[in-house]
């Protein structure tokens, strides 16, 4: 019996010597400066990602969306005076100011674009988004389309290049609800 004790305490000897319990070595607790300072952020859910990609899709439906209310006045004015250009009843003024306008609307699809692009970079680069992404590549493409469409003076079509990628996004949108 005395020898079935030894053998016993002997296994559990050098079960603790070769598999120490870490939890148990330390009895107190020590506080340094660096713990207490430092601040740690769990990551992002990906159900709050999810939400925070939406909103950026749903924000930019709200810009594209704006721009277009704007464009379609705006196109209409354009293409009347490059019409009274053709019979030469525009005066200079006009034709200058026509001129700045259709600059503002070619910057401001620009501006368009590379916000599409940026979310689309973004898109692909996030793990929780990268799902998403095969239904929101290319609509940058679309806005550089419209961009060209309007570099040529196709404001109408430029517009409707850009209510394509309005349809895009919305998908995109729905898939992620």
């Amino acid at each position: 019996m005395q020898r079935t004790l030894a053998i016993l305490f002997a296994a559990s000897l050098s079960f603790i010597v070769l598999f120490p319990n870490p939890s148990g070595a330390q009895t107190r607790k020590r506080s340094t400066s660096t713990k207490t300072t430092r601040t740690t952020t769990p990551p992002p859910k990906t159900a709050e990602v999810t939400r925070a990609g939406a909103a950026r899709v749903a924000e930019e439906i709200k810009r594209m969306t704006k721009f277009i209310y704007l464009l379609g006045g705006v196109a209409k004015g354009l293409e009347g005076v490059d019409d009274a250009a053709k019979r030469n009843e525009a005066s200079p003024a006009v034709l200058e100011q026509t001129q700045k306008s259709k600059q503002t609307v070619r910057a401001s699809i620009q501006t368009l674009r590379e916000g599409l692009d940026k979310l689309e970079t973004d898109f692909r680069a996030t793990p929780e988004l990268q799902r998403y992404y095969i239904s929101l590549a290319g609509v940058a493409q679309g806005a550089a389309t419209a961009e060209d469409l309007a570099a040529q003076n196709k404001f109408d079509q430029a517009g409707r290049s850009l209510l394509s990628v309005i349809n895009r996004l919305t998908d995109v949108l729905l898939g992620m609800r």
